[in-house]
């Protein structure tokens, strides 16, 4: 599998979920995933690491969370660690300096992520569904 992109781990952890990696942009898709009662098939994927935003879906059981944005040392990745969830933060592509900008337009950085991540996984034809040794080597921070 080639690396893609590295991030910032939450905390140590012997888990390896697996599951479909669901792109959750906005609080309404939050609650689409929740309300589809599939919610602990996904590892979500989220623009920022705002509790607010995820806490639904942590208190009710998603096995993985990834965030474009945010730090371990936040309230998202304290609470990864109190729920024992995985959790990678502030991933970035490998072979871009884009970065996140607090408080910037990130929206390319974004976007960028997101497409770098499907094309690459649509490239080695398989399931969508990732385990958390795949994920480990696409981000790099299960170390």
């Amino acid at each position: 599998m080639k690396v893609i992109a590295e991030g910032f781990n939450s905390f140590e952890t012997d888990k390896r979920p697996v599951g479909t990696i669901k792109f959750l942009p906005d609080p309404k898709s939050v609650i689409a995933l929740i309300q589809s009662g599939k919610l602990k098939e996904h590892i979500v994927l989220a623009q920022g690491g705002t509790t607010t935003f995820l806490a639904p879906v942590l208190s009710m059981g998603t096995i993985g969370v990834i965030t474009l944005s945010g730090a371990p040392e936040s309230h998202l990745g304290i609470l990864s660690r109190e729920f024992q969830i995985p959790c990678v933060m502030t991933a970035y592509l490998k072979d871009s300096e884009s970065r996140y900008l607090t408080g910037g337009d990130n929206k390319a950085h974004f976007d960028a992520m997101i497409k770098s991540a499907k094309s690459s996984w649509q490239a080695e034809k398989k399931n969508p569904r990732r385990t958390i040794n795949e994920l480990s080597e696409a981000v790099r921070s299960w170390r």
